[in-house]
């Protein structure tokens, strides 16, 4: 009996090791925060690669391929495109220009890097994260802003994509 129940237990740990974890929640988290003395604001996107590619797939081409050898220069552009398309803020209520500075991958997420310059001391900044949310209904985008020794969060939804915080 010892015997039976190892063998069945070496044959099943292959697959179970083999096979691709799925996550059962849709959510990104964003980091913002102002750096004063550069005059700039510095924002990090975690998101889910898997999640990611399968939006860039149906919305520009199926071969797109992120954090594998596959991946090319285009596929990291169509990245770019969609996370500049999915993502605006207003500063005191006036648009600013986003700058994609980059992305690198981490596990099973990537790390976006944006940065808008320019920025001086503000009172309030709305953010629109529509990330993902044309692919999954239930997606969250958590938004974390930190000026100075404040600390303010949101969490945006398809129905509600887009938020402000204030500062004083």
């Amino acid at each position: 009996m010892k015997f039976l129940s190892t063998l069945i237990l070496l044959a099943v740990f292959p697959v179970l090791l083999g096979a691709k974890t799925e996550h059962k929640f849709y959510v990104s988290v964003t980091k913002i925060e102002y750096a004063p003395k550069a005059g700039s604001l510095q924002i990090i996107s975690n998101i889910f690669i898997d999640d990611l590619e399968d939006v860039l797939q149906q919305r520009y081409r199926e071969d797109v391929s992120l954090a594998t050898t596959k991946e090319t220069e285009a596929d990291e552009t169509l990245l770019q495109q969609y996370i500049l398309q999915k993502v605006s803020i207003q500063v005191d209520d006036l648009p600013v220009k986003l700058t994609y500075i980059g992305r690198e991958y981490d596990v099973d997420m990537v790390k976006v890097y944006i940065e808008v310059e320019a920025v001086s001391n503000f009172e309030s900044i709305t953010i629109e994260n529509a990330i993902l949310q044309d692919l999954f209904e239930e997606q969250q985008n958590i938004v974390h802003v930190k000026k100075g020794k404040d600390r303010k969060s949101m969490i945006l939804t398809a129905e509600n994509p887009k938020g402000m915080l204030k500062f004083k």
